[in-house]
């Protein structure tokens, strides 16, 4: 079986060679996006008061695992038993059962979290929102946890947070933003150039998570030939995202681990 390049964050991507191992198929490690704490000046304050102000908030919308592993990083309680949670009533969102297990492993109770139905074309802020819609009252808050990166891919043009936040605006509520942690390009030593090369022509699968990481791996290798490239992106706008970048065969599957694992298997 041809070998996967798992292009997820560090964290996230030993996770999936470990699962996709698991699962009898050759996997390696390429993180083509670096996460750290949010570091711009008064970032740390504005997330500290974001905590702080977690009963104010009909809901707590997790863009993705990192951002729940970074609002939590500091152990900060919910050293609220269950019973308190129930009395503030602010329920955790997550767009996809990867932010979901984050949240759980960061001590929110699962009871309390939203997400996206398992059967669900696209785990994204539009699956998301068929859930959690008839939540919003007029004059309800919710808070956006996301992550900041630099250059161009922090526009959020188009992006799904920015969706949500206008349906949310639409029924009535105002949304509030923290950045949790930051975004950035990898760095590639030796190592890492030789993998990306063999595997851009070796008949090697890059699973393709996020259209920044795309960028990322175009700005690793400038100029360098993707035709012979096979990638299998997680999202339309990531197989686009591929295409554009020159990968010779773009597939897309679910984001789910036993969509993936089908999808690489039905391709042997």
């Amino acid at each position: 079986m041809r070998r996967v390049i798992v292009t997820r964050p560090a964290r996230e991507a030993a996770h999936w060679v470990q699962e996709l191992q698991a699962h009898g198929i050759q996997a390696a490690a390429l993180p083509l996006i670096a996460i750290g704490p949010a570091t711009a000046p008064g970032a740390q304050q504005a997330l500290q008061q974001a905590r702080s102000r977690w009963p104010q908030y009909r809901a707590v919308m997790f863009v993705s695992g990192n951002a729940a592993t970074y609002f939590f990083e500091q152990k900060w309680p919910l050293a609220l038993d269950g019973k308190a949670l129930e009395a503030i009533k602010t329920r955790a969102w997550a767009p996809g059962p990867g932010t979901a297990r984050a949240l759980e492993h960061a001590g929110v109770p699962r009871q309390f979290i939203d997400g996206p139905a398992a059967d669900v074309a696209q785990f994204d802020s539009e699956a998301l929102w068929q859930q959690v819609g008839q939540q919003i009252q007029p004059g309800d808050r919710v808070l956006i946890v996301r992550g900041r990166s630099g250059g161009v891919h922090d526009s959020g043009a188009g992006s799904g947070r920015d969706w949500l936040a206008r349906q949310i605006e639409a029924a009535g509520g105002a949304v509030d933003f923290v950045v949790a942690y930051e975004r950035g390009a990898p760095r590639f030593g030796p190592a890492e150039v030789a993998l990306a090369q063999q595997a851009a022509s070796d008949g090697s699968t890059w699973l393709l998570s996020s259209s920044e990481a795309v960028a990322h791996l175009a700005q690793a290798l400038p100029g360098w030939d993707w035709r012979s490239a096979r990638a299998l992106a997680t999202h339309p706008r990531i197989a686009e995202a591929a295409r554009a970048a020159g990968f010779g065969t773009v597939r897309e599957c679910r984001p789910a681990l036993a969509d993936v694992v089908a999808s690489i298997e039905s391709a042997v």
